[in-house]
């Protein structure tokens, strides 16, 4: 294999993809029995796939954070959270959380930030949305690491459908669709 042939991870080890896949689905249950909304989901996996750079995870749950209600505007300055007045404490949280798990800031600032956001939890919500930042960040390096396509024009359904049938056919259904979702299941 040289350098340059398409390699895709998940396609190459089908017994480890569907348990990440489970993950994600444990992960998604504990997000909503947890009370927490899945635009408040689709706001923290946007975000931390924004910090990793991950353009087929950014194009998926962009069009599921739509699906679930979240405003254009929100989605525009979503970088720049800290900067408006656009998101309620719980979002606030939330990206907080989302950021410390995908940059891993020195203790210090990881321990204060992770402080701000607990006071605005329940222990549930707390522990939910660490673990929904961890399943996304593990699905944007699995996205990245095998370049995944975003595909122009197509929806989030049909991208998928593509995905499966060319890409990877061995994956598991997605788990994001749920009623309540969570990171990744698609990448």
């Amino acid at each position: 294999m040289s350098a340059g042939d398409h390699f895709y991870l998940d396609k190459a080890d089908p017994g480890s993809w569907r348990a990440l896949n489970g993950l994600a689905r444990k992960v998604a249950a504990a997000a909503e029995d947890a009370g927490l909304s899945r635009a408040l989901v689709e706001l923290l996996n946007i975000r931390v796939s924004q910090l990793n750079g991950c353009a087929y995870c950014l194009d998926l749950h962009t069009r599921y954070a739509v699906e679930a209600g979240v405003s254009a505007q929100k989605l525009a300055v979503l970088p720049a959270w800290r900067d408006t007045e656009l998101f309620d404490d719980l979002e606030r949280a939330a990206l907080a959380i989302g950021e410390v798990v995908a940059l891993l800031p020195d203790e210090e600032t990881r321990l204060a930030e992770l402080a701000v956001a607990r006071a605005e939890l329940t222990d549930e919500q707390y522990s939910a949305l660490q673990w929904t930042a961890v399943a996304i960040n593990t699905f944007n390096r699995v996205s990245v690491l095998s370049r995944h396509r975003v595909r122009p024009g197509a929806s989030a359904p049909e991208q998928e459908a593509a995905e499966q049938e060319q890409e990877a056919p061995e994956q598991a259904p997605d788990p994001s669709r749920a009623p309540s979702t969570v990171a990744g299941g698609t990448a």
